[in-house]
């Protein structure tokens, strides 16, 4: 079996960006994404109270270029604002060309 070397970002941010941020990881080029409600506590303490949800967990499979471009967008539109998280890491996929 063929696989290939892509990268996976993944997101975790207050719920009210959701919406924001899978149009941004959409037309900087993912094909698609996995979300997924979650909560927890951080360096911040618990940041999401009652009424505003829970924070959101948001997980895409990209190219290189695309994940370079999704973290340079989280870093200029909202780590200064919002409690959010983005990392990256390298994962293995069969169907490389549903990724590209």
């Amino acid at each position: 079996m063929n696989t290939h070397a892509i990268k996976k970002v993944t997101i975790i941010a207050e719920s009210v960006l959701e919406l924001k941020i899978i149009e941004d990881i959409k037309r900087l080029g993912a094909k698609g994404y996995t979300l997924i409600e979650v909560r927890g506590e951080g360096t911040k303490g618990r940041h999401a109270s009652d009424w505003a949800g829970n924070s959101v967990k948001i997980e895409t499979l990209v190219t290189d270029l695309v994940a370079e471009a999704i973290l340079q967008r989280m870093a200029d539109e909202y780590f200064e604002y919002y409690a959010i998280v983005a990392f990256v890491e390298n994962v293995t996929v069969v169907r490389q060309e549903k990724f590209s």
